[in-house]
């Protein structure tokens, strides 16, 4: 099918290994060789009319927390996003780090608290926030990017004001709502051939740090770019309709059809926010929205680059 009109098969396993396949030099010489060069070149192929139709247009991927977990997986996501800007995508990393955050607390002797899945947030705790964001998680992206070949800028949300937030309430503390992103920060890291790593940390208008949900910020921002794609890495297939069957993958879910699918449950606890910030890029008009199983090797060059899907996409309706 016509990259345009969307996947033929969006979901389904990959037949012959596709991009999931070993990617590196093959020794010369046998027809078995030549077999497994042959089926790469029909992958690259495959990959032409996406990347005619991705060249110059903005991808926005959100990466963090659990989907992060695996090294060498982590390593590989990096070098699927070099792929991407050198065939001329326009590359923008949002990344989170709950569990790190959490991680740190604790040796800190602090106890995480959450209302309504919202991490309770004082002073101290915004600081802790901000160090792991713009400092541990940040600087390790912006490192791999460079350690595999490309150039990145790390970037935070206070910077430039770029996500300015207003206070949600006092229960949660300093736990910010989106009230503007300035995408001029991030054009500019774009205009000068640097992939943007933003840290997801708010800012008032005084200045002072908010924690805001990651998802949320990095939909927010796919849409203020008018990104023609926006991507959530995650660490389970997608949307499942039994959350402890993985074969049960609901391939593509309509934004109406998602707060039914809520209250039966089928999407529940830390995925409520990823879908609901998922429905939210759908509707300010962002191109095509992914949930994507980061533990699957290459999965954004699958789901950006070829027939396959390899999560659940969502569409308008």
């Amino acid at each position: 099918m016509n990259p345009e009109t969307g996947k033929t098969n969006h979901g389904a396993s990959l037949p012959g290994g596709g991009w999931e396949g070993d990617l590196s030099p093959l020794p010369k010489g046998s027809l078995g060789d030549r077999s497994a060069t042959t089926l790469r070149a029909e992958v690259l192929i495959q990959a032409l009319p996406y990347i005619r139709k991705y060249n110059g247009k903005i991808v926005v991927i959100k990466y963090g927390g659990n989907a992060m977990v695996n090294e060498e997986l982590k390593r590989a996501v990096m070098g699927d996003l070099l792929l991407l800007k050198l065939v001329g995508v326009r590359v923008v990393l949002v990344h989170g780090g709950g569990p790190e955050i959490s991680d740190l607390l604790k040796r800190l002797g602090k106890k995480s608290e959450f209302i309504d899945g919202l991490r309770v947030t004082d002073e101290e705790t915004a600081d802790v926030v901000q160090m792991v964001l713009a400092g541990k998680v940040g600087k390790s992206l912006v490192s791999l990017i460079q350690t595999v070949g490309g150039k990145a800028i790390g970037l935070c949300g206070m910077d430039g004001h770029m996500i300015e937030v207003t206070r949600l309430d006092d229960v949660h503390g300093y736990v910010g709502e989106i009230a503007h992103i300035n995408v001029a920060p991030i054009l500019d890291v774009l205009e000068k051939g640097y992939i943007p790593v933003i840290s997801t940390i708010g800012c008032d208008r005084e200045g002072h740090a908010y924690n805001i949900n990651a998802d949320t910020a990095a939909a927010r921002i796919a849409a203020e770019l008018r990104a023609e794609s926006f991507i959530t890495m995650t660490d389970i297939r997608g949307i499942l309709r039994d959350p402890k069957d993985e074969g049960t993958l609901i391939s593509e879910v309509r934004a109406s059809e998602a707060p039914e699918l809520m209250r039966e449950g089928v999407i529940s606890g830390g995925m409520i926010p990823k879908v609901e910030s998922c429905i939210e890029a759908i509707r300010r008009g962002v191109g095509k929205v992914f949930i994507l199983d980061g533990r699957v090797p290459h999965a954004i060059l699958i789901e950006c680059l070829t027939d396959e899907g390899v999560g659940t996409m969502f569409v308008q309706g």
